[in-house]
């Protein structure tokens, strides 16, 4: 089921463009909604809004918790709706809210539930403990109407208005007198102050002159939906005063034997038009106010302009540097031919020996091309609008469905690498091709996955799925490798342009810069001057719920990545060659993949600066995670370096006249 529901947006959108001739066309889930009074529902519009509560993360700790988790009035969780593959991986967990809201219908301090402390019991001190923990950690509210996050807006520093697609469950105001600034009021040390209010602005563009919202009185589509959390104290709880100011303030003392405290939830809904802002313009206010997003535009473009203009000198370089050689080596004589032979020609009958360890590099290398060829179909599914945030989970889900999908091509390429190589034990190749890489990648999964069961977190797949992740990989990726493998062996194996001698050639002593461990150090570094950047933005909407949006730029930068990937690695593997060092298969692969040791470093940097981890368990989990980023980046980079300099050389020994 949750494999199926991953799969539909991407069907739907085929036959719904194939069997509807309509003048628009929307993404499945994704179409408008008509809302209208109670007086005027019909089977077009529907006055009921529905209030969606998700899991709650901060930057403070990497385990996000499910929303009952911290004893909230509750919704008919019953009616939660089906989250797809990617969802619940990533640990969303959307339920119905408790509040009851109705299209046009203001309402004014409606109470949701009340909760009731008590000092002398265990199970009320433990509830209360959970509350103020997620209050010191400053966890985050994630709310969902209309498939739009439910926002909340403040002032800046420079005077421009920032929404986060999160609000705080309350905040602590420490010993210094700081960890409030939402009002000053809130102002008492060593007190939280719960936010058991919210008033929630709800924006609508009005269907009366539209063509959509002619038949019915007064109709409108929701462009926003704004928040404003505050802490009141209700004295009367039948009767609750959401106009009060004074705040509720429990102590960082635990209740005494007797004592008892109720919290009063409450919410006021006001609704108000707006014309001018267009149902399919309503994200832009979000995306506008985000932070760096001026920075961005200047910073990706700057990055783009550099990273080009050196991959054309590098290009360049070489085509010039080749085009002497090869017309040098081809106008000589025969007689002299001995004699003469110098630089990368020289080590034609060694430059095609098979490497040390092959079975291994090919196993990386058939795992790279699925991630390779995964990575640029789902960038290109993004930058058509398939993926957008508004189409919750279908990023992963598309990339886990095609990287499961393309064991053909991995089982295929591992077969011809490996048959090159004169290898012969192929029930090995093709078993190590179908679970080593996977393998790394679940068990590291499956370790986080233990974690946060231990923690109680949301973030846990749930056994069911896990168990429906071993089934798409036993029973799709695998059987899918193997047929590739198969393809793969039964072709003739790669011919080289030349012959490979008996008796490896000795290779002379190599001055610092052409020792393997500096050129694969150097090597990493260009490709990663183009992506760092992005990084910033990427690791932001992972860890620090920012929306990433910019999927055009990022492809952009993809294409970038593997020109200036592959254009390193031919630079330094013709270097090699031209010291007379012909080890260039596993070299080729760690130069470029060595863009994967960057990243890891920029990771402990954005660890280190940007987020308020402590604890022990989220800073396993943050570096459990960013492993799996970074292996799988590793043999992204590393097989487009290893495929340009298979190229390469095939070419440059090909047109080269060898006796």
């Amino acid at each position: 089921m949750i494999l199926i529901s991953g799969l539909l947006p991407l069907l739907g959108v085929v036959l719904l463009h194939l069997a509807t001739p309509t003048q628009a066309f929307y993404l499945p889930g994704l179409a408008p909604v008509n809302f209208c009074k109670k007086t005027d529902v019909s089977s077009t519009c529907k006055s009921e809004i529905l209030l969606y509560v998700n899991r709650l993360n901060t930057e403070e700790s990497v385990i996000p918790y499910e929303y009952h988790h911290f004893d909230f009035c509750l919704g008919e969780e019953q009616n939660s709706p089906v989250e797809n593959l990617g969802q619940v991986v990533f640990g969303e967990r959307i339920r119905p809210g408790p509040y009851k809201i109705q299209f046009l219908e203001n309402q004014q301090c409606a109470t949701t539930c009340v909760k009731t402390y008590k000092g002398d019991d265990p199970a009320s001190n433990r509830r209360m403990m959970v509350l103020k923990k997620g209050i010191s950690l400053n966890y985050q509210h994630h709310w969902i109407v209309d498939n739009m996050p439910v926002t909340w807006c403040y002032p800046l520093e420079n005077g421009k208005q920032y929404c986060g697609i999160g609000f705080p469950m309350g905040c602590l105001v420490r010993s210094d007198g700081e960890g409030c600034p939402i009002n000053s009021i809130y102002n008492q040390p060593m007190h939280y102050y719960p936010f058991n209010h919210v008033d929630l602005e709800i924006t609508y563009h009005s269907g009366q002159s539209e063509d959509w919202g002619i038949q019915f009185g007064n109709s409108g589509r929701i462009i926003s939906v704004k928040v404003t959390p505050k802490s009141i104290k209700h004295t009367d709880k039948e009767n609750p005063n959401c106009l009060s100011t004074e705040p509720l303030a429990i102590s960082e003392n635990s209740l005494k034997a007797g004592e008892q405290l109720e919290i009063v939830y409450t919410y006021s809904v006001k609704f108000l038009k707006n014309d001018s802002i267009k149902w399919s313009s309503r994200w832009d206010y979000i995306l506008e106010s985000m932070p760096h997003t001026n920075i961005q535009w200047f910073s990706i473009l700057n990055s783009l302009v550099i990273v080009l203009f050196l991959s054309g000198m590098v290009a360049m370089i070489m085509l010039r540097t080749l085009h002497k050689d090869i017309a040098r080596y081809n106008q000589m004589d025969s007689g002299e031919d001995a004699q003469e032979e110098f630089g990368w020609k020289l080590v034609h009958g060694d430059v095609f020996r098979p490497p040390r360890k092959g079975m291994l590099l090919s196993v990386f290398l058939g795992s790279g091309v699925q991630v390779l060829v995964m990575a640029m179909i789902t960038l290109a599914f993004a930058c058509l609008g398939f993926l957008s945030p508004a189409n919750r989970g279908a990023l992963m889900t598309c990339s886990m469905v095609l990287f499961v999908s393309l064991g053909t091509p991995a089982g295929y390429v591992s077969a011809r690498i490996y048959k090159s190589f004169g290898g012969l034990k192929w029930k090995s190749n093709v078993i190590l091709t179908s679970i080593v890489c996977p393998g790394v990648v679940f068990s590291l999964f499956f370790v986080m996955n233990l974690v946060l069961w231990g923690e109680n977190s949301s973030g846990a797949v749930p056994f069911s799925t896990l168990i429906a992740l071993l089934a798409l990989w036993f029973g799709v990726s695998v059987p899918l490798t193997f047929v590739g493998a198969y393809f793969g062996f039964r072709k003739r194996a790669l011919e080289h342009p030349v012959r490979t001698n008996q008796i490896p050639r000795q290779i002379p002593d190599q001055s610092i810069y052409t020792q393997p461990i500096p050129g694969i150090v150097m090597g990493g570094v260009l490709p990663f001057g183009c992506i760092f950047i992005q990084l910033f933005f990427i690791l932001s909407s992972l860890w620090s719920s920012q929306i990433y949006y910019m999927f055009g730029f990022l492809f952009l930068v993809f294409v970038i990545l593997v020109i200036t990937c592959s254009e390193t690695t031919i630079l330094l593997c013709y270097f090699h060659l031209c010291a007379e060092d012909y080890h260039w298969w596993w070299r080729s692969f760690l130069t470029s993949g060595f863009t994967a040791v960057y990243l890891f470093i920029y990771c402990c940097h954005y660890f280190v600066t940007k987020l308020s981890i402590k604890d022990s368990a989220s800073t396993f989990l943050y570096f459990g995670y960013t492993a799996i980023m970074v292996f799988l980046f590793f043999l992204l980079t590393g097989t487009i370096g290893f495929f340009a300099c298979f190229w390469f050389i095939r070419k440059i020994y090909s047109v080269v006249k060898v006796d």
